[in-house]
């Protein structure tokens, strides 16, 4: 088993369509992910009700990253652990694939109120190689939406 990180973010007030996360793997640290989550804390009534898209998608080559957003630091599970690779949270900017590629892996649909986990089953889990990254983004929502969101991997 390798190294387990959770990374999060609270409190984002969201307005635009964005990359809610870029990780990067690092060189020679290959990574699963294990589960997503996204809340919200803004839309409870029934008139705020909004579905939003959510696309899972990976980059590889020479993409370009995303931008406008903040760079969370990966909590470690275990104490001892080495640092984490490089996280990116609620890019305004989107990554584009440039000279690479943005692969869509997965695309759905939530209902803000309900909020949204993907939690694959061990066989499931997504696989991203060393320079590899995992990009998760959104539609733009119909007002502004103030999200909380997890994301945890695992580092072999």
């Amino acid at each position: 088993m390798g190294r387990l990180y959770s990374v999060s973010v609270t409190g984002v007030a969201v307005s635009a369509a964005q990359d809610l996360w870029e990780i990067l793997a690092a060189s020679g640290k290959p990574f699963y992910l294990h589960e997503l989550t996204i809340g919200q804390s803004s839309d409870y009534g029934d008139a705020a009700a909004e579905g939003l898209g959510i696309v899972i998608k990976r980059a590889t080559g020479a993409y370009t990253t995303g931008s406008g957003g903040t760079t969370p630091t990966p909590a470690k599970h275990l104490t001892n652990d080495a640092a984490a690779g490089t996280v990116k949270a609620n890019n305004t900017t989107q990554a584009v694939a440039g000279s690479g590629a943005l692969t869509t892996i997965r695309s759905e649909t939530f209902n803000v109120q309900a909020g949204y986990q993907y939690l694959p089953l061990p066989e499931d889990r997504l696989f991203f190689l060393p320079t590899e990254a995992l990009v998760v983004s959104i539609t733009v929502p119909a007002d502004a939406v103030t999200l909380s969101q997890t994301a945890v991997i695992e580092e072999m």
